[in-house]
């Protein structure tokens, strides 16, 4: 359960925050560094959200947006053997199977792609964009996390099928892929 009745509490002012197991570390830590962007990735999905998104997707980057605190908790208490009791929350394989389940509907209605999409379209869909790369960042920051220390395997895997997603509901939000722009490679070469 979480309780914040103050906001404020002067501990992280010497540049040091506390994780979920009460350990202290840097700010700069590689740990805080991940789910700090996974935290920014959450803010902009809110951003998306605000967009207006289809009606039938709204629904899906709220249980997303869920996700994401649960992996940012999954993120904040290092993995110890044997496991506290409680064991911490961590991300499972179902969160992911729900996240291909959605890329796999919404893909099937899509043409396939004869080149690289660029990012933009309709408002919606240019907001998906830009939560796409904050999620391979995210992706980047845990996978350089795991280089560190041992994590959840599933954070990593749950980011990596996230940015798919993303990148479908984007193409989705431009009339189902229909008024994406695609990249002309060397198009712009002639200077006009």
């Amino acid at each position: 359960m979480v309780y914040l009745n103050r906001i404020y509490t002067r501990g992280g002012d010497g540049g040091e925050t506390t994780l979920g197991d009460l350990s202290r570390v840097p700010k700069t830590h590689p740990r805080i560094v991940a789910y700090g962007t996974v935290d920014e990735l959450n803010a902009v999905l809110g951003l998306a959200r605000a967009a207006s998104l289809p009606p039938e997707f709204d629904p899906w980057l709220e249980l997303i947006q869920n996700d994401l605190f649960d992996l940012g908790a999954d993120l904040c208490v290092p993995l110890r053997d044997p496991p506290p009791d409680p064991p911490p929350l961590r991300i499972v394989p179902q969160q992911v199977t729900r996240l291909e389940d959605w890329i796999d509907r919404v893909n099937a209605r899509l043409s396939p792609l004869k080149s690289f999409v660029l990012p933009g379209g309709s408002a919606a869909a240019a907001a998906l964009h830009h939560a796409r790369t904050v999620c391979r960042r995210a992706e980047i920051e845990v996978l350089r996390l795991r280089e560190a220390e041992a994590i959840n395997p599933q954070s990593a895997i749950y980011l990596n099928r996230l940015s798919d997603l993303l990148f479908v509901l984007a193409r989705a939000c431009n009339d189902d892929g229909q008024k994406d722009v695609l990249w002309r490679p060397g198009g712009s070469r002639s200077g006009a």
